[in-house]
């Protein structure tokens, strides 16, 4: 994978950390970063929702299509939702079946606050499908939670990228810091300095 096609992981959540590898979504051309069936098993790999047993050539071709049909499908019904609008039928459909194709959970027990309770959440699966489907399940969590009033776009015209707003303020602006909140800082300073100067 080339370096400026390199994935990102400021989402907060891994369903827009998904969403997040289409690129550039302001151009007219946006940039995908999810070439073959390969690049959608090594991101479900490095997103730790692929066990390391199975190899990368294993993905099948149906992986790229399906995967890029589900995240498309989670950015356009996460953004309406956050939006108060309906998601579309076709979008819930397509998010339900990848859904369905998720590991069912194991039910183990945790202590929470010194109280036990149930947790029933699958972390990883065996193969593509099944790890979309953990993909999928993320995004209707996000959905059905008061998070999903606290999803973003990156306020950098240069970006994009979705993010989950957990500051205390809720005024986050940029994906991050480091990568969209300096560059534009640094370019607003010079553009008034060149007025100033």
């Amino acid at each position: 994978m080339r370096a400026e096609d390199e994935w990102l992981w400021h989402g907060g959540r891994v369903c827009l950390d998904f969403v997040n590898t289409l690129r550039d979504r302001w151009k007219a051309s946006p940039r995908e970063t999810l070439h073959e069936p390969d690049d959608v098993a090594r991101w479900l790999r490095e997103a730790g929702l692929l066990t390391d047993g199975v190899r990368t050539g294993d993905a099948p071709a149906s992986a790229l299509r399906s995967s890029v049909a589900l995240r498309e499908a989670i950015d356009r019904t996460v953004l309406r939702v956050a939006d108060s609008a309906p998601p579309t039928p076709a979008d819930i459909t397509v998010i339900n079946e990848a859904s369905a194709a998720a590991p069912r959970p194991a039910l183990h027990l945790v202590l929470r606050d010194g109280r036990l309770e149930s947790s029933s959440a699958a972390r990883v699966a065996d193969g593509a499908t099944a790890s979309l489907g953990l993909v999928a399940q993320d995004a209707i969590e996000l959905l059905l939670s008061p998070e999903i009033r606290r999803v973003r776009i990156c306020d950098s015209d240069r970006c994009a990228l979705r993010f989950v707003d957990r500051s205390p303020a809720r005024n986050r602006r940029w994906c991050s810091m480091t990568r969209c909140g300096n560059r534009t800082k640094v370019r607003l300073h010079q553009a008034r300095s060149r007025v100033h100067g």
